[in-house]
């Protein structure tokens, strides 16, 4: 027999979702929602018909206009992410939309984003101003605050200092470039696979493009610093693009590792090597910020101001629908994608 009460199920993520009565009862209340059963690459990720969500415990109902894509969500698929992964799961970590009483509001919610309803944390629901849109939104809420956290809180950036900002045509690294310029930079050095990927990181503000794969990226990046070792390095890649990037760092450099794209490990690294040039390695993942509110409310006001004065551009990038999330995955681990990639749930 079902229990008199609502009973709680999990489908969006890791945010508990509740089935209504009527639903029990066979009164359908039915969304669209990628979800996946078995981990794996982009063939995992079909539309499937799923329950509506319903909130409980204070759990905000968004009903979802825009829903970002991330990197971390190709890990997400396959359970090689930081935080370990349940099945049934609907991958995605943000979402633009709309609140039941109307506001207009961009959320990171952990899980679920890629449907057209979704439950978050009233403390990551933010409203979003007149003028910026739900790409923009999007673009600010997960890889904005991420450039910002890694140049500030990370990095601690100063006034003169070289920049080297890995991926540089990519959600985060295009805007950690006109972030760094923004708040004086002394030279900011891009790097991007492609002659079109190095033109928008010149564009966004780099005072030189480097090409990634050249084969000696420890040359190229002091070249690129008029032959100077760098100070900050932004890196994503993993693999032997920190490697590289490592060796490059000045005494008293700091590289902030944010991802591993390429899914292959560094080097292993011992205190002697760090104290024998006073270099610094440090990590950085936004969801430690989740618990203290303040860490994504500041950043993301800060930023939704930049953007409405015309001081700060997202990117924003291809838009997929929403049964088109394989081909966005696809294209964006083979590298082909520039800026905030989104998913429009309306198709």
């Amino acid at each position: 027999m079902l229990p008199a009460g609502p009973a709680v199920c999990h489908g969006a993520g890791d945010a508990p979702y509740r089935v209504s009565s009527d639903e029990r009862r066979g009164v359908h209340s039915r969304m669209r929602a990628i979800q996946i059963t078995e981990f794996g690459g982009p063939e995992v990720l079909g539309v499937r018909d799923l329950p509506d969500p319903v909130a409980v415990d204070g759990m905000q109902l968004i009903e979802v206009t825009a829903a970002g894509v991330n990197y971390a969500d190709t890990h997400q698929t396959e359970n090689s992410y930081l935080a370990r992964q349940q099945l049934p799961l609907i991958p995605g970590a943000e979402v633009a939309g709309r609140t039941p009483d109307g506001r207009r509001v961009v959320a990171l919610v952990g899980g679920g984003g890629y449907a057209e309803k979704v439950l978050a944390p009233p403390e990551t629901v933010f409203d979003v101003p007149a003028g910026v849109s739900d790409g923009q939104a999007l673009a600010l809420v997960l890889q904005g605050t991420t450039a910002w956290h890694i140049l500030r809180t990370s990095a601690h950036l100063a006034v003169g200092e070289s920049v080297v900002v890995h991926a540089a045509a990519g959600g985060v690294g295009s805007l950690a470039v006109q972030l760094a310029q923004l708040w004086g930079a002394g030279r900011v050095i891009a790097t991007a696979s492609g002659d079109d990927k190095r033109e928008l990181a010149l564009d966004l503000g780099a005072d030189i493009a480097v090409d990634a794969t050249s084969g000696n990226l420890t040359r190229d990046l002091r070249l690129a610093n008029e032959g100077r070792s760098v100070d900050v390095v932004l890196e994503m890649s993993g693999g032997q693009v920190f490697d590289a990037s490592l060796a490059a760092l000045a005494p008293f450099g700091r590289l902030v590792t944010y991802g591993m794209a390429s899914r292959q490990a560094p080097k292993p690294i011992t205190s002697a090597d760090l104290m024998a040039r006073s270099r610094g390695v440090i990590g950085f993942w936004l969801a430690h910020c989740f618990s203290r509110p303040g860490m994504l409310a500041q950043p993301l006001a800060e930023l939704f101001e930049l953007v409405a004065s015309g001081a700060l551009r997202p990117v924003v990038g291809a838009t997929y629908p929403l049964s088109q999330a394989h081909r966005a995955h696809q294209d964006l681990r083979s590298r082909r994608t520039v800026g905030k990639l989104v998913l429009d749930p309306t198709t």
